[in-house]
């Protein structure tokens, strides 16, 4: 399928400067795409409040949603503790900071290629090398 890559990315893009609009925390994006069957990235992010997640998670699908984009599926979005929104080969997982640190999602991937996005950066314009 000619064009994925850039797909995928744009809707990377898409998703990180939704999140940073609603200053998300410990943004990472990681590219998973050459151990996983089902997705190419992961896009991480937290929140200091249950509030916040889901503040994170809508500004995500509103944005996606004028880009012309529905997600496949949301969960855990009316708890606000781990939203979860998948985009295909997208998947974003929004957690309140402690459940973040339960789980420590980035550890199972930690071989994969990955950016971090620092807090005080307003929008990204492009991934790095190798993303």
């Amino acid at each position: 399928m000619a064009g994925k890559k850039t797909d995928a990315k744009a809707k990377v893009l898409l998703c990180v400067n939704a999140s940073l609009e609603k200053q998300a925390k410990e943004l990472i994006v990681l590219n998973v795409k050459g151990v996983s069957s089902f997705a190419d990235y992961f896009v991480i992010s937290s929140g200091s409040s249950d509030r916040q997640v889901q503040a994170i998670s809508a500004s995500i699908q509103e944005t996606m949603k004028k880009a012309g984009m529905s997600p496949l599926g949301v969960e855990g979005e009316s708890l606000g503790k781990w939203v979860l929104l998948d985009y295909g080969e997208v998947i974003v997982h929004i957690f309140y900071e402690p459940i973040r640190s339960f789980y420590e999602l980035e550890r199972l991937w930690a071989d994969v290629p990955r950016m971090e996005i620092g807090e005080d950066v307003a929008q990204i314009k492009s991934l790095i090398k190798g993303m």
